[in-house]
């Protein structure tokens, strides 16, 4: 077995958790911007995609001033505009409330995702130890 096997569930997880957090992020922070669309993507999809059977390949930075390969989890394709319940004179299509919500489900739902990663490393660790 290996560790890479054994934890690439949960980092994809994890790391496309963040990424919705900042998407959610970014469209309170914008709830004012008149013409702002509020944009999210749909969870399960992309990480389906993110998961393929075989090893994806990875980029490797070769020096400290290089951009992280890791921003990019999901393209610019992926995020959509969510259709407002209620639509402003301004076109911005940012319902807080909607926001908070999604953001405090997406917030839970990563916790959650720890709280398994954390109990893998804890199973891993005593099937290694023998206990």
């Amino acid at each position: 077995m290996k560790l890479d096997d054994a934890f690439s569930l949960y980092e994809h997880t994890v790391k496309l958790r963040a990424r919705r957090a900042e998407v959610l992020a970014a469209n309170m922070a914008n709830a004012d911007t008149p013409g702002y669309r509020a944009r999210d993507f749909d969870f399960r999809q992309v990480l389906e995609r993110q998961t393929p059977q075989v090893a994806p390949v990875r980029l490797v930075s070769t020096h400290a001033a290089h951009l992280d390969g890791g921003r990019e989890l999901v393209s610019p394709a992926q995020l959509k505009y969510r259709i407002p319940q209620q639509p402003t004179l301004d076109g911005n299509t940012v319902e807080v409330e909607v926001e908070q919500a999604q953001f405090s489900k997406n917030a839970m739902a990563y916790q959650a995702s720890l709280r398994f990663l954390d109990g893998r490393i804890k199973s891993l660790k005593s099937a290694i130890s023998g206990e």
